[in-house]
């Protein structure tokens, strides 16, 4: 099979993905959020975020009913091409975060690997692939929407799953949860080696660290991360 310029194949869960060369190829963040997804068949599933759409097309083949969006042109693109390479179908939408779901719909699962890396004031860009790890000057910004906005969206019984870096604050994400009425969980926990970007904030990084996991001097060469889950009622 013969490829276009700038477009990288990745294979991984007996899928293969066309990456575009404006779309961020997985990390082993995105990897670790896919391995404790666990869409069910016949699940309705909105991804917020989905980028090349690995999680979204890994849910399809599982069986659920996915939704899919991105604020960013080329990544609702590249989901759909590979929804279409990979056998699946996967309703990509244009838009940030909600905006492209309509106020009914109702899902079974609500998830996002989206980018919290807090970024120092100054260092914003648009660009997007900067976006791509850009969290906000805490971390939070659009993970405080994805939160905020899951109850309207979610199924009774449904859960919100999204990662987060240890330094952002566990017991931050479980306080955010509960204050929307979802009952929080780790699902999972690793960990992995320290974002290399994060090298480039660490100092600012540690002005953050609501639960002091970042050492106080030197180097670190590895970093937790979760998968949390809020379940509504």
């Amino acid at each position: 099979m013969t490829e276009p310029a700038g477009v990288l194949l990745y294979t991984y869960g007996g899928c293969v993905f066309r990456v575009p060369d404006d779309v961020q190829p997985p990390k082993s963040g995105s990897l670790f959020f896919c391995r404790h997804l666990s869409a069910q068949p016949g699940e309705r599933m909105l991804e917020i975020g989905a980028g090349l759409g690995l999680a979204s097309v890994l849910a399809a083949r599982a069986g659920a009913r996915v939704v899919a969006t991105d604020i960013v042109p080329a990544a609702v693109e590249a989901v759909r091409a590979n929804a279409t390479l990979n056998g699946v179908t996967v309703d990509a939408r244009l838009g940030d975060c909600y905006a492209p779901v309509r106020s009914d719909e109702r899902f079974d699962l609500v998830c996002s690997n989206p980018p919290q890396m807090p970024t120092p004031p100054g260092r914003e860009r648009a660009d997007p692939l900067a976006a791509a790890d850009n969290g906000g000057r805490d971390g939070w910004e659009i993970l405080d929407r994805v939160i905020a906005g899951a109850p309207a969206h979610l199924a009774p019984g449904g859960r919100l799953v999204f990662t987060i870096f240890a330094f952002l604050g566990r017991k931050a994400a479980f306080a955010r949860l509960e204050a929307v009425g979802l009952t929080p969980r780790i699902v999972a926990a690793e960990t992995q080696s320290f974002p290399r970007i994060g090298y480039e904030r660490l100092e600012y990084l540690r002005t953050l660290d609501p639960e002091a996991t970042l050492p106080g001097a030197g180097f670190p060469e590895r970093s937790e991360r979760f998968v949390i889950e809020g379940r509504r009622a």
